[in-house]
């Protein structure tokens, strides 16, 4: 082109006179200055005329020449500068909207979720995968704990094409993966996970050497790299991968394991710096979401003890209610027994030296039975009495059994009753309260429970279990159905006269105290079976 036909040494020129001034950049019609700036540097006839003129051996030529050289140089600085602008600016706007999430979330599958998200995400990092592992301080060891990613090319064309049809930002994506995709990822790398766990003391591994420096560590040629051990590449089977430590406040509290391998993406020194800026608030929110969680926990605890702490104090009052029932019943208990034992002696003494023809007779056998009712329900207030507070040791079920039988010989025999009991060999020693437990047998086996049958006989046996010792008597003697046997065993539900009953109500409360089982079951036909399961143990005890 001749120099008619350019335009870069004309003050003015008509519109199109330029083929680089486009729509909208007229302004540079008017400013040859500005128009020599922006477009001559790059127009083929301005390089043309430069070239003339050098071949002219024009002397500004050279000068003209270096003033484009350095021109041309600055203008791609200033526009890798502006480049770099962008990115920053985005980079600050997107680890503002993570930051904001990071510092107001305590829920450790929120944070983590934000967190992987925002490595794998195309508006975020883009990293192909990403395996997130936790310090257990307790146990020393670095865990394996979430990964993020897909695993073959046709899983990433599927989500990749699923994000760019929801058009959804970077928040919404990591709601979305917490939501519905948090389980199954931690699933789909579940065999990955187990085997990323390595012992903090473990200073010559990789994982723990990395952690230990702070700072983010790239691995290149990760199957033939002297300080990669092989499990840890053919694992992930890529041979380059990024390391970050999660550092808060010098303590370590995790590892970010990053790659590309999908589309093995070169990793640059960009991406280490921004993933290193990224890992400080990630690593603090973990950790205070992760305090949060124990805080939690340790509030529950104290919350649960608190509340039994309330039910002890409740406890206590109760005891000590019945500990005042239990002194006013034994004291006026034992108020009336001794004149009660002096009347009944006198009557049993009466009725022995009277003939049956003796008119009084009848009075003085009632007096008797009546004093004889009355000791009854005096033992059971002292027994009850006596079970506020229960006095437990090691113990024979033998002995218990015999002591019993021994002490009811007499009044069995008299009503015409056989009891039977084949002492067990090898038996444990069982943790009791003698007293009660001989007083709960004695009860079991000459109750006053109506309905007697033509068969009187009284079976005991006892058995080993697993930590107890199971007990039962078979009384085939008295009939009773089942709900009315029930109602006996609550304290005066009867409505019969007092003392009626009590005493097997008395007996389930004393081993309910105990800790100890105590079942009874009635059949109009087979008669009554009790159960007593006799603890072995002393930590059973309540």
């Amino acid at each position: 082109m001749d120099r008619e036909c350019c335009c870069w040494n004309r003050d003015d020129i008509e519109q199109g006179g330029c083929p680089n001034v486009g729509e909208g950049e007229e302004d540079l019609l008017a400013s040859k200055r500005q128009r020599n700036l922006e477009k001559c540097g790059e127009c083929p006839t301005f390089i043309n005329d430069l070239k003339r003129l050098q071949d002219e051996a024009n002397p500004l030529a050279p000068i003209l020449a270096g003033f484009l050289a350095e021109y041309r140089r600055q203008k791609a600085q200033v526009q890798s500068l502006v480049s770099f602008l962008d990115n920053k600016t985005l980079e600050i706007r997107f680890l503002h909207e993570l930051g904001y999430v990071l510092q107001s979330s305590v829920d450790l599958d929120e944070v983590l979720s934000v967190a992987l998200t925002a490595i794998t995400a195309g508006k975020g990092f883009g990293m192909n995968r990403a395996f997130l592992l936790l310090c257990d301080r307790e146990a020393g060891m670095l865990r394996g704990y979430l990964g993020i990613g897909p695993r073959n090319m046709e899983e990433a064309s599927q989500v990749w094409n699923e994000i760019l049809q929801n058009d959804m930002d970077l928040k919404t994506l990591a709601q979305n993966f917490r939501l519905n995709k948090l389980s199954s990822e931690r699933a789909k790398f579940h065999d990955v996970l187990e085997q990323l766990t390595v012992p903090l003391s473990q200073k010559d591994h990789i994982l723990i050497k990395a952690l230990d420096g702070k700072r983010p560590f790239m691995v290149e040629g990760a199957f033939q790299h002297p300080d990669v051990p092989p499990e840890l590449a053919r694992l992930l089977e890529v041979d380059t991968f990024l390391l970050m430590p999660l550092i808060s406040r010098n303590r370590r509290v995790g590892m970010i394991i990053a790659d590309n391998c999908i589309t093995h993406r070169t990793i640059t020194e960009e991406d280490m710096h921004s993933l290193e800026t990224f890992g400080f608030p990630v690593a603090f929110a973990i950790e205070r979401a992760s305090l949060y969680d124990k805080l939690q926990v340790e509030l529950n605890r104290v919350t649960e003890a608190g509340k039994k702490l309330r039910e002890q104090q409740e406890l206590i009052v109760r005891m000590e209610n019945m500990a005042l029932v239990g002194r006013i019943t034994s004291s006026i208990a034992h108020s009336v027994r001794n004149p009660l034992m002096i009347i009944g002696g006198f009557a049993r003494s009466m009725l022995k030296n009277s003939s049956e023809a003796d008119p009084r007779r009848s009075y003085i056998e009632s007096i008797v039975a009546e004093t004889r009712q009355l000791e009854g329900v005096l033992d059971e207030i002292l027994n009850y009495s006596d079970s506020l507070y229960p006095t437990r040791d090691f113990w024979d079920v033998n002995q218990l059994v015999e002591t019993a039988l021994r002490d009811t010989a007499d009044s069995m025999m008299s009503q015409g009753y056989a009891t039977s009991y084949v002492p067990e060999q090898d038996l444990p020693l069982v943790y009791i309260d003698f007293k009660q437990l001989s007083y709960c047998l004695r009860t079991a086996l000459q109750n006053d429970i109506s309905g007697f049958g033509e068969e009187r006989s009284i079976v005991i046996s006892a058995r080993k279990g697993t930590d107890c010792v199971v007990l039962t008597i078979e009384d085939r003697s008295r009939h009773i159905s089942q709900t009315e046997l029930d109602r006996i065993l609550v304290p005066f539900s009867e409505t019969r006269d007092l003392g009626a009953g009590l005493a097997l109500a008395l007996c389930k409360t004393m081993l309910d105290k105990q800790g100890i089982p105590f079942v009874a079951q009635g059949d109009l036909h087979e008669g009554i079976l009790y159960t007593i399961t006799l603890p072995t143990r002393k930590e059973d005890q309540p």
